[in-house]
């Protein structure tokens, strides 16, 4: 499964370094996750304090929308 940024992101980053395949992209506010590069490796799940990310069969429906849709638009983090 892959995994969702959800609006509890405040855009810590913390995650970010875990992610094996650079999957995350960034605005000024919070981070999403481009579905079609995570692996769903859940090693930014286990390393967000603010459990800011789930697995897609966990997410809301806008939440995986939102991730897929500003994945193609905003730049790569860090």
């Amino acid at each position: 499964m892959k995994c969702v940024v959800n609006d509890s992101c405040i855009k810590c980053e913390m995650c970010v370094g875990f992610c094996p395949v650079v999957a995350f992209h960034e605005d000024d506010y919070m981070l999403v996750i481009n579905p079609d590069v995570c692996i769903g490796c859940d090693a930014c799940i286990i390393e967000c304090p603010y459990s800011a990310i789930t697995r897609e069969d966990e997410a809301d429906v806008k939440w995986l929308k939102y991730n897929a849709e500003k994945s193609k638009i905003l730049p790569l983090c860090c």
